[in-house]
Protein backbone atom coordinates (compact mmCIF):
# COMPACT_ATOMS: atom_id res chain seq x y z
CA UNK A 1 0.00 0.00 0.00
CA UNK A 2 1.44 3.36 -0.95
CA UNK A 3 0.62 6.55 0.85
CA UNK A 4 0.36 9.84 -0.93
CA UNK A 5 2.39 12.60 0.66
CA UNK A 6 0.59 15.92 0.47
CA UNK A 7 2.57 18.90 -0.72
CA UNK A 8 2.29 21.43 2.14
CA UNK A 9 1.21 24.22 -0.20
CA UNK A 10 -1.75 22.12 -1.37
CA UNK A 11 -3.35 22.56 2.07
CA UNK A 12 -3.51 26.29 1.42
CA UNK A 13 -4.77 26.32 -2.17
CA UNK A 14 -8.03 27.95 -1.11
CA UNK A 15 -6.23 30.66 0.84
CA UNK A 16 -5.63 34.12 -0.53
CA UNK A 17 -2.65 34.58 -2.91
CA UNK A 18 0.40 34.92 -0.69
CA UNK A 19 -0.05 32.03 1.76
CA UNK A 20 0.09 29.09 -0.69
CA UNK A 21 3.03 30.73 -2.49
CA UNK A 22 4.86 31.31 0.80
CA UNK A 23 4.36 27.70 1.95
CA UNK A 24 5.48 26.42 -1.47
CA UNK A 25 8.61 28.60 -1.23
CA UNK A 26 9.39 27.19 2.22
CA UNK A 27 9.09 23.64 0.89
CA UNK A 28 11.37 24.54 -2.05
CA UNK A 29 14.02 26.04 0.24
CA UNK A 30 13.96 22.93 2.41
CA UNK A 31 14.18 20.61 -0.61
CA UNK A 32 16.96 22.64 -2.20
CA UNK A 33 19.08 22.39 0.93
CA UNK A 34 18.62 18.61 1.08
CA UNK A 35 19.39 18.34 -2.65
CA UNK A 36 22.57 20.39 -2.24
CA UNK A 37 23.72 17.97 0.45
CA UNK A 38 22.87 15.03 -1.85
CA UNK A 39 24.86 16.60 -4.71
CA UNK A 40 27.86 17.07 -2.42
CA UNK A 41 27.53 13.52 -1.05
CA UNK A 42 27.39 12.12 -4.59
CA UNK A 43 30.52 14.06 -5.56
CA UNK A 44 32.48 12.58 -2.67
CA UNK A 45 31.18 9.09 -3.42
CA UNK A 46 32.16 9.58 -7.08
CA UNK A 47 35.76 10.35 -6.12
CA UNK A 48 35.77 7.55 -3.53
CA UNK A 49 36.11 9.71 -0.44
CA UNK A 50 33.51 8.50 2.02
CA UNK A 51 35.14 9.45 5.33
CA UNK A 52 33.53 12.91 5.34
CA UNK A 53 29.80 13.56 5.01
CA UNK A 54 28.15 16.33 3.01
CA UNK A 55 27.43 18.55 6.02
CA UNK A 56 31.06 18.28 7.11
CA UNK A 57 32.35 18.97 3.59
CA UNK A 58 30.16 22.09 3.35
CA UNK A 59 31.37 23.18 6.79
CA UNK A 60 34.99 22.83 5.64
CA UNK A 61 34.19 24.79 2.48
CA UNK A 62 32.52 27.59 4.45
CA UNK A 63 35.46 27.90 6.83
CA UNK A 64 37.96 27.91 3.97
CA UNK A 65 41.16 29.75 4.85
CA UNK A 66 39.70 31.42 7.95
CA UNK A 67 40.30 30.65 11.59
CA UNK A 68 36.98 30.69 13.46
CA UNK A 69 35.22 29.58 16.63
CA UNK A 70 32.13 27.41 16.77
CA UNK A 71 30.32 30.44 18.15
CA UNK A 72 31.23 32.48 15.08
CA UNK A 73 29.83 29.78 12.79
CA UNK A 74 26.61 29.71 14.83
CA UNK A 75 26.31 33.50 14.99
CA UNK A 76 26.77 33.78 11.21
CA UNK A 77 23.75 31.53 10.95
CA UNK A 78 25.48 28.69 9.13
CA UNK A 79 24.88 25.94 11.69
CA UNK A 80 22.88 24.90 14.75
CA UNK A 81 24.75 24.69 18.05
CA UNK A 82 24.95 20.95 18.68
CA UNK A 83 25.36 20.23 14.97
CA UNK A 84 28.40 22.46 14.59
CA UNK A 85 30.02 21.29 17.85
CA UNK A 86 29.57 17.62 16.94
CA UNK A 87 30.89 18.07 13.40
CA UNK A 88 33.86 20.20 14.48
CA UNK A 89 34.88 17.52 16.99
CA UNK A 90 34.57 14.80 14.34
CA UNK A 91 36.59 16.84 11.85
CA UNK A 92 39.34 17.57 14.38
CA UNK A 93 39.49 13.88 15.37
CA UNK A 94 39.71 12.86 11.69
CA UNK A 95 42.54 15.31 10.98
CA UNK A 96 40.59 17.77 8.83
CA UNK A 97 40.92 20.65 11.27
CA UNK A 98 43.37 22.14 13.76
CA UNK A 99 42.02 23.46 17.03
CA UNK A 100 43.57 25.60 19.71
CA UNK A 101 42.37 27.45 22.78
CA UNK A 102 41.80 31.15 22.24
CA UNK A 103 44.41 33.27 24.05
CA UNK A 104 41.84 35.85 25.15
CA UNK A 105 38.97 33.53 26.19
CA UNK A 106 40.33 30.14 27.28
CA UNK A 107 36.82 28.63 27.07
CA UNK A 108 36.73 29.32 23.35
CA UNK A 109 38.42 27.08 20.78
CA UNK A 110 39.56 28.40 17.41
CA UNK A 111 39.59 26.05 14.43
CA UNK A 112 41.22 26.14 11.02
CA UNK A 113 41.63 23.64 8.22
CA UNK A 114 44.53 21.24 7.94
CA UNK A 115 45.92 20.36 4.53
CA UNK A 116 43.48 17.43 4.47
CA UNK A 117 40.60 19.82 5.24
CA UNK A 118 41.70 22.26 2.53
CA UNK A 119 41.64 19.38 0.03
CA UNK A 120 37.99 18.65 0.93
CA UNK A 121 37.19 22.35 0.64
CA UNK A 122 38.74 22.40 -2.84
CA UNK A 123 36.61 19.42 -3.93
CA UNK A 124 33.47 21.40 -3.02
CA UNK A 125 34.90 24.52 -4.68
CA UNK A 126 35.55 22.61 -7.92
CA UNK A 127 32.03 21.14 -7.78
CA UNK A 128 30.53 24.62 -7.46
CA UNK A 129 32.79 25.86 -10.27
CA UNK A 130 31.48 23.09 -12.55
CA UNK A 131 27.92 24.04 -11.60
CA UNK A 132 28.69 27.67 -12.41
CA UNK A 133 30.03 26.73 -15.83
CA UNK A 134 27.09 24.45 -16.61
CA UNK A 135 24.49 27.00 -15.50
CA UNK A 136 26.19 29.53 -17.78
CA UNK A 137 26.51 27.20 -20.75
CA UNK A 138 22.86 26.15 -20.48
CA UNK A 139 21.70 29.73 -19.87
CA UNK A 140 19.69 28.51 -16.87
CA UNK A 141 20.03 31.79 -14.99
CA UNK A 142 21.78 35.03 -15.79
CA UNK A 143 24.03 36.78 -13.28
CA UNK A 144 21.31 39.44 -12.91
CA UNK A 145 18.67 36.78 -12.14
CA UNK A 146 20.92 35.15 -9.55
CA UNK A 147 21.68 38.55 -8.00
CA UNK A 148 17.95 39.33 -7.81
CA UNK A 149 17.21 35.93 -6.25
CA UNK A 150 20.03 36.43 -3.72
CA UNK A 151 18.64 39.84 -2.78
CA UNK A 152 15.17 38.40 -2.28
CA UNK A 153 16.49 35.51 -0.19
CA UNK A 154 18.42 38.00 1.97
CA UNK A 155 15.17 39.91 2.54
CA UNK A 156 13.50 36.69 3.66
CA UNK A 157 16.48 35.90 5.88
CA UNK A 158 16.24 39.32 7.52
CA UNK A 159 12.49 38.85 8.04
CA UNK A 160 13.13 35.54 9.82
CA UNK A 161 15.97 37.05 11.91
CA UNK A 162 13.60 39.83 12.94
CA UNK A 163 10.99 37.23 13.93
CA UNK A 164 13.49 35.53 16.22
CA UNK A 165 14.82 38.75 17.74
CA UNK A 166 11.59 40.64 18.27
CA UNK A 167 8.87 38.07 18.86
CA UNK A 168 10.45 35.74 21.38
Amino acid sequence: MSATVAVPAARFQQADGLLPLYVEMLALIERLHRLLLDVIKDEFERIGQIDVNAVQALLLFNIGEHEVTAGELKSRGYYQGSNVSYNLKKLVDAGYMHHKRCDVDRRSVRVSLTQKGREVSRVVERLFQRHHEEIGSRSLMSPAEIARLNAELKQLEQFWVDQIRFIY
